[in-house]
């Protein structure tokens, strides 16, 4: 069975095919996937390491946590399941009029609202 690592704190000139190199001093590597920007296409600072046996998953922890690499210190442990988001991104509740933020209407506090001004 596969174990899948967490691995932060990466420097962002490191590439997936580093990391899987990095890992496969301990083991197997499934995989190596160092995240990036969907946009700029930079790195993150953080990836996932998936190793074959659990044994050697648990041995790169040991090893690699909290070590220096490029002058940063990396954090390595057993990912978590990745949490269901709710669709539509952004977070946020419900739908807001665009009103609600700035109070009531003009035109609903009476008064005339509008129209040409005089200049006297």
């Amino acid at each position: 069975m596969s174990k899948r690592l967490f691995v932060g704190g990466l420097p962002y000139t490191i590439t997936s095919a580093q990391l899987g190199e990095m890992f496969a001093q301990f083991g197997t590597v499934v995989s190596a996937d160092v995240i990036t920007d969907k946009y700029s296409g930079r790195s993150k600072g953080f990836g996932f390491v998936e190793m074959e046996k659990d044994e050697e998953a648990d041995a790169s922890i040991e090893k690699l946590n909290e070590t220096e690499l490029e002058g940063r210190k990396i954090a390595v442990n057993v990912a978590r399941p990745r949490e269901e988001r709710a669709p539509g991104g952004f977070g946020g509740g419900g739908r807001r009029d665009f009103d609600d933020r700035r109070g009531p209407r003009r035109d609903s506090r009476g008064g005339g609202g509008g129209g040409r001004r005089r200049s006297y």
